[in-house]
Order: C-alpha cells, then structure tokens, then sequence
C-alpha cells in the first residue's frame, strides 16, 4: 500500500538556507516527490501538523496549495487501487504533476528531443522537431482559405526555420523551449479521426509520401506508449490498439547505379578543389566502401588508415568496422595528401568545426550533406544519369552493382548490419536474375 505525505525535503536544501515542500509518495520503500515549487526556511514549518506556521506572510493560500495536492495524490492511488494498475511511485507522482490539465502531446514530445538532444542524437531531436512543427501547423490550418495560399505559407514558414537553423548562433534548445511552453493538444485529444485528418493533411498540405507520414504515426505511438507507462495517461486513450489505427509499414523501390553510370560520373571533368568536385570524391568514396555513411565520410581522418586499411567506428551503432582500402579510394586520398600536414580531417567540410561542440558539427556535417544533394543533381545531369542521384544511392549503388554475386555473409559485413535478415532483406532489393529467367521463358516462346 502506497502513502502520501507532505514533507519538507531537506537534503535539496538551496544557499539562501531555504527548502522545498513536496508530497512524497512512498510504495514498497521506494520514494518519489512532487515538487510544489515552493521553498520556506525550516523555523517556518510545523513538522507536526505537516503545514506552514501562521507566522508565514502566506500561509493560508500556501496550506490550500498543498492540501489540493496531497488530495490529488490520494485521488490517483485510489483510482490505480480501483483499476487493479499497479503503478510505481514515479507514474503516481507523473499523474498528480499534471493530473485535471491533460498531458500536452507538445510538452511531452519536446521533453522527449530534449533528452535525445542532451544525449547527442542531433539527427533523431531534429526529425522529431520538424513532426512537431507539421502538427502545430495542421492544429492551426485555415481550411477555409484557399489551398494554394495555405500550402505556399507553409513552405514559407518551413524556409523561414530552416535559414535561421543554418545560423552560428541558432540553437536547437530554442525551439525545444518553444514547445515545452505549449499546453495545447492533450493525448485524450488525438484519437482515431484526429489521426485520419492528420494523414490527410500531411499528404495534402506538405505533399508527403506514405512513409513519411508512417514515420510521424510510428513516433506519436512512441510517446502514447511513454505517456501510458509512466502513468500519465490512461491506456483506454490509446489510438493504436486492436481494431484502431494501425501502422503498416512499406518500403518503396531501392533503385541503384549500375557499372556504366558509375564509370561516367569517375570520368566526369571537374574543376579541381570546386565544391562539386569536392561533392563526387565524397560520393565515389562512400561508394567505394560499399555505401558508408556520407556523414561518416565527412568525419575521415588520416588516423584512421593504417597499414592499407581504413579503421573507423560507425556513428549509428558505434560498431568498429576494418575494410581494405581499395586502389580507385587510395587515388581521392592522394588528393587531399596536402592536407595532411595542416589538419587531420581528409576532407576540408569540418575544418571549422567548434571542437568543443558535438551540434556545431552536426550543423556542419548537416548543411554538407544539402550541399552534395543540390550537387549530386547536376552531377547526374552532366552524366546523363535520369536517376535521382543522391547520398543514400551510394549505398543502393552498391547493391545493385553486387547482385547476388556476393555471399550475404560477406555483404552483412561490407553493409555493417547487425542482423543478417537486414542484409538479405535489402538485398532482394537489386536481386532480380530468377524473376528476370522466368518472366523470359514464358515470354520468349
């Protein structure tokens, strides 16, 4: 049986010698204390009584305060007690935090990027931040105004965020702030229809492809799920279970480079240390390694070649990865050679990154890789290339060009997946000999 108590706890005690009065919740011998935000030096305190002395200028309304939030407390062990939930100390004091406002979807969703932010995860905190912009901009479409006027603002307002992201003083924190301040949107609210809408929208309104908007599902039942275990929420509110939405996830076509296209973009005269020439040394040395990651590449150190090998550890799952240095590799690394005695970076995108800022490199490596895209387009235009040449098709390249040429085995190990089911799955990507074989002998009769 959980107990409430108001209390004053001590060993959180701030310089000016005040402490904060919380309601403790204690379960099991285990504690957790809902911080009232109030702090009173202890000689104004009735330790019996369990409330301020009348001596305090405020005592009256401060007593009222802490009263309401031991019956709140109360309240959520008797509604846990009357639906058999056997929560921990922690979801009770989660669910008296905010209990009677409804859990904000934003003020949840921003603690959430702010934690993935703090841990380094720059990638993750930013995708997660743009879902958060597309949905206070669903909340607050004008559906009355006509849909070219609605969808030419939203792009404006989407230019106007990413300009001031690219800027050096610009800080992600910023905008996470931003959505911890907004109340708006409990969980309760998003149910069934409002997810339909939702997808309709993203699909209208920001021309987004199924998987896309898959993505943003998959992350709004991340938090429903977070909300419900931490006791926020209650499970009945939950728009993914049984006959509700379900997410079905799809995978489009993995179209590669084949040996011709990729011959032609190695020929291609560039004008040496342009930023285009500099954009298809990282592509064809990506691709070389069998599709590393380009903001991988970008990170390449001179350390990080020994004795005819490249050594470096993966960034996505920090796995240590050991691979020859092939020859055409070995010739982009002879022409940065001169670049050796200056800085240990081979390529010159990171050269000014703030050594002591993990994000001021992540911007960096970000604003890169837009840079290669916008590149890459007109690369693949000089070659005659109709396929949409990106970062990613390095990888897909690699695919395609390997076939079914090469055991899974060692394509797992080239590929540096974890799971040999990933390897062949994304393989049958580029594998199309049987299905050509047999569509041939029907046909050719």
């Amino acid at each position: 049986m959980a107990s409430v108590k108001i209390v004053l706890v001590k060993h959180k005690k701030k310089k000016d010698g005040t402490v904060p009065i919380a309601v403790r919740v204690t379960k099991n011998r285990k504690t957790s204390y809902i911080f009232t935000g109030n702090y009173i030096f202890e000689k104004e305190w009735n330790a019996t009584e369990r409330c301020l002395k009348k001596s305090h200028p405020n005592s009256t309304r401060l007593n009222n305060l802490l009263q309401k939030k031991l019956s709140e407390a109360h309240a959520s062990l008797l509604d846990a007690e009357t639906s058999n939930e056997n929560l921990s100390t922690k979801q009770i004091a989660n669910k008296v935090k905010r209990k009677g406002s409804g859990v904000s979807f934003f003020e949840a969703a921003a603690e959430r990027i702010e934690r993935k932010y703090k841990a380094g995860t720059f990638s993750v905190a930013k995708s997660e931040m743009s879902i958060l912009y597309n949905i206070a901009e669903y909340l607050n479409l004008n559906s009355s105004a006509p849909m070219e006027t609605v969808i030419k603002q939203i792009q404006e307002r989407r230019k106007k965020r990413m300009v001031q992201g690219r800027k050096p003083e610009h800080s992600m924190v910023d905008d996470i702030k931003l959505f911890t301040k907004k109340k708006t949107l409990p969980f309760e609210e998003i149910d069934t229809a409002f997810l339909n809408k939702y997808k309709s929208f993203c699909a209208a309104y920001l021309g987004q492809k199924t998987r896309t908007i898959t993505n943003q599902l998959i992350f709004i039942r991340t938090l429903f799920n977070q909300v419900i275990t931490d006791g926020e929420v209650d499970r009945k509110h939950y728009p993914f279970a049984g006959d509700k939405e379900k997410i079905k996830i799809t995978s489009g076509h993995k179209i590669g480079l084949t040996r011709e296209e990729i011959l032609r973009i190695e020929d291609l005269n560039l004008e040496m240390q342009t930023s285009i020439w500099h954009t298809r040394n990282v592509w064809l040395f990506s691709f070389y390694f069998a599709g590393i990651r380009i903001s991988d590449v970008l990170e390449m150190k001179w350390s990080d070649f020994k004795d005819g090998r490249l050594f470096y550890t993966m960034n996505k799952n920090e796995k240590p990865v050991s691979l020859k240095i092939p020859k055409k590799a070995k010739d982009i690394i002879r022409l940065y050679e001169n670049r050796r005695i200056s800085t240990d970076n081979i390529f010159p995108f990171l050269d000014n990154v703030n050594p002591k800022s993990e994000y001021d490199k992540f911007v960096k490596i970000r604003n890169a890789s837009s840079l290669f895209d916008k590149y890459l387009k007109r690369i693949g235009k000089q070659c005659g290339i109709e396929k949409n040449l990106s970062n990613h098709i390095a990888r897909h390249s690699f695919g395609n060009i390997a076939g079914d040429s090469i055991s899974p085995y060692m394509l797992q190990k080239l590929y540096r997946h974890s799971d040999l089911k990933t390897t062949i799955g994304y393989q049958a990507n580029f594998i199309h000999k049987e299905a050509d074989e047999a569509l041939d002998a029907v046909i050719n009769f």
